[in-house]
């Protein structure tokens, strides 16, 4: 398995937007964010086959998921943390690859 984390975990001070992404097949991709407690996210994506998404941090040798998506196509929604801690949002594509495309965004958004 491949992982790629398309950034340093960092504040996510303005939107993000990957359009177009190729993710070979059984590829991993990454966008890892630190949160405080309290602070949300808004994402969406469209993927031109299937992915499994999920929403993951780690916590000593544990990967814990607050949200998991199989098969998915497209998905939209926010995330709210409840501890500081570095989140990451994960896509990966199955035997035949996908072309990705997602956004994510500070919530609420800056004005």
């Amino acid at each position: 398995m491949m992982a790629g984390c398309a950034s340093a975990p960092g504040r996510l001070e303005a939107p993000k937007a990957v359009v177009g992404l190729e993710l070979k097949p059984y590829a991993v991709i990454e966008e890892c964010i630190a949160l405080e407690p309290g602070e949300r996210i808004a994402y969406r994506f469209d993927a031109r086959l299937p992915v499994a998404f999920n929403v993951h941090f780690h916590d000593a040798n544990a990967v814990i998921m607050p949200m998991t998506r199989e098969g998915a196509t497209s998905e939209s929604g926010d995330f709210a943390a409840d501890r500081k801690q570095i989140y990451c949002l994960m896509w990966e594509a199955g035997a035949e690859g996908s072309v990705l495309d997602y956004r994510i965004s500070p919530w609420p958004p800056h004005r």
